[in-house]
């Protein structure tokens, strides 16, 4: 079964499908190993680990694409992709769907901002006039080769429009055939927990800076189908080394990293060097 659908057959199964972010392969692979169904290429984590850039629309959809692409053939778990806005208007948007399905994607979220973008949880975001992103969803739906690639539309009008207007806006992606809609940066658990009551369709919830941070559990209680969580490997390794490198530097020298041999081993053998070998000997001339 394609990546694709068994991410469809994972939301019609009504249970939520918690996504941990990836910012890379490597980060892919590791949230793969520890048993997760499903995983998120966070477009603030590739800005950032690829560019050192900030995430405010400086990286193009071929730049997206690559980050997508290494993601989606390191691992064998469907991976949700962001892909911003869809780089433009509708006919853009039927070019950014075929390249990120091509890309090995089971799905993607666009968003109505105006370009250039901003972080969902950031301020200053604007966005496009409501029956724009209706016709971008229409072309994304129509354009995509698999009906099991899945389209999930984002909106971003909460901190902009209010709540009636964001909502309002959710049920008109829904009627323009999003598979699941995404009510960006709620910030109360009330407004969370009334999210999902009000479409047919799935809803997904990006559990960043603005939004309250619960336990999955409850989010599925809320009837939450997705949870995505964009910062988890990024904060963890951006914390991680600053600490190793203010000790360097306040010391001269670096950690004592003891069982460093015993980990090299264990984990060549995790990014599959062992299978590797074994090629090397099959060919071996």
């Amino acid at each position: 079964m394609s990546s694709d659908s068994r991410f469809k057959e994972m939301l019609s199964r009504g249970k939520l499908i918690v996504a941990p972010g990836a910012y890379d392969a490597l980060t892919a692979k590791l949230i793969e190993g520890a048993g997760f169904e499903a995983l998120y290429m966070t477009g603030y984590g590739t800005a950032a680990s690829r560019f050192g850039f900030p995430d405010i629309g400086l990286l193009t959809m071929t730049e997206m694409l690559m980050n997508a692409r290494a993601i989606a053939d390191a691992v064998q778990i469907p991976l949700i992709a962001d892909a911003d806005t869809g780089y433009g208007n509708p006919i853009n948007m039927i070019r950014t769907v075929r390249e990120y399905e091509r890309a090995g994607a089971a799905a993607i979220h666009v968003e109505d901002q105006v370009w250039p973008k901003r972080c969902g949880h950031m301020s200053g975001k604007q966005v496009i006039p409501k029956n724009e992103m209706v016709a971008k969803i229409r072309a994304a739906v129509d354009s995509r080769k698999s009906d099991g690639f899945i389209i999930i539309a984002r909106c971003d009008a909460l901190a902009v429009e209010g709540w009636d207007a964001a909502i309002e806006r959710g049920h008109s992606y829904e009627e323009a055939g999003a598979d699941v809609i995404f009510i960006e940066a709620p910030e109360s658990v009330e407004q969370m927990s009334r999210i999902p009551k009000l479409f047919k369709k799935p809803c997904l919830i990006n559990m960043a800076p603005r939004t309250p941070s619960l336990p999955a559990k409850t989010l599925e209680e809320f009837g939450f189908a997705i949870a995505i969580y964009p910062g988890i490997c990024l904060a963890t390794t951006i914390q991680t080394n600053m600490d190793c490198l203010r000790k360097f530097k306040e010391e001269g020298t670096p950690p004592d990293f003891g069982g460093f041999l015993a980990a090299f081993i264990q984990f060549n053998q995790f990014l599959g060097v062992p299978e590797y070998n074994a090629l090397e000997e099959k060919y071996k001339s």
